[in-house]
């Protein structure tokens, strides 16, 4: 079994992302955290630190400890989902 890159298209086995991480998950939590303005500038679907900052920003304001800090896990995730539509997306 080969070392994980942290350059992936694809979220890991527990759908964590975070900074480091690429492509189309990460760009659609990018529209997501722009639709509850947290997340300005175009998606680029990098997990830079702008979007750490964001994550961790939303997660102390939903009071979310499951997840580290600036890491957008799984407990993050539902509830973000959750307050959000996804409106705006461009597929």
């Amino acid at each position: 079994m080969s070392e994980p890159t942290r350059e992936r298209d694809s979220a890991p086995a527990d759908d964590s992302l975070g900074p480091g991480d690429s492509g189309p998950e990460v760009m659609e939590l990018q529209w997501r955290l722009a639709e509850i303005r947290l997340f300005h500038g175009s998606p680029d679907g990098r997990y830079d630190d702008r979007v750490a900052g964001a994550v961790g920003l939303y997660q102390s304001y939903k009071q979310i400890d499951d997840d580290p800090r600036g890491v957008y896990g799984p407990r993050t995730r539902r509830a973000l989902e959750a307050d959000t539509r996804g409106a705006g997306r461009r597929h």
